[in-house]
């Protein structure tokens, strides 16, 4: 029997991946739960695309500042040293390849990278692209955090994705309420999974092939 992890959960384990010295920018949704469980010990800055370098964990409540937010329009802190600037100069840093990671949410993610996180193509209703496609082709690496299986249980990764592309193989590493998988030439590799899951298992509720570490 397992228990698939929580949001918070998986914002945990994504942290422990994050290298120190990174650049790394929170996309809107949970990876914005991603800031408040960063190593102690490592030096890693936080980028909002809205124009924030520096982004420290969320602030008390007592301490929110409705004038500073990230992205997805939530109070955050910010560091010192941190800063603040004009939107046109932080997509300048995104297309100009100056972040190590971006952490954004997934609808669906395919065997080869493909990443589609911006339409589910539901009548009437609006699309959300944001900066998601700069950030999805500048960063260096694409880390995508999202349920393994939509509400209905339908598969999110998959052989090939039948939702608007957000961006074609730029997906680095997916992290799941079930497992951690890498994206490689050769396919999805699974890096770790939950305890009391096994790849049979993982694999029923995967359609694109797994293979194991």
């Amino acid at each position: 029997m397992y228990r698939p992890l929580t949001r918070d959960a998986m914002a945990r384990r994504l942290a422990q991946d994050i290298p120190d010295g990174s650049y790394v920018n929170l996309g809107i949704g949970m990876p914005v739960l991603v800031a408040a469980h960063l190593p102690p010990d490592r030096e890693i800055v936080l980028h909002s695309e809205n124009g924030i370098l520096g982004m420290g964990p969320p602030p008390a409540e007592a301490d929110i500042d409705l004038d500073l937010i990230n992205a997805g329009k939530a109070p955050v802190t910010l560091l010192p040293g941190g800063a603040y600037f004009h939107h046109a100069d932080s997509f300048a840093m995104m297309r100009g390849g100056h972040l190590d990671i971006c952490i954004m949410g997934g609808m669906q993610v395919a065997a080869n990278g493909d990443l589609a996180n911006w339409s589910l193509k539901r009548p009437g209703e609006a699309p959300a692209v944001g900066g998601a496609m700069d950030l999805a082709v500048g960063a260096r690496r694409v880390f995508i955090m999202m349920e393994h299986n939509s509400k209905d249980g339908a598969p999110k990764l998959l052989q090939h994705c039948t939702l608007p592309l957000t961006g074609a193989g730029v997906v680095s590493r997916v992290y799941t309420d079930l497992a951690v998988i890498d994206v490689t030439p050769d396919g999805l590799r699974v890096r770790d999974m939950i305890d009391g899951l096994t790849l049979e298992e993982l694999q029923r509720r995967t359609e694109a092939p797994l293979q194991i570490t």
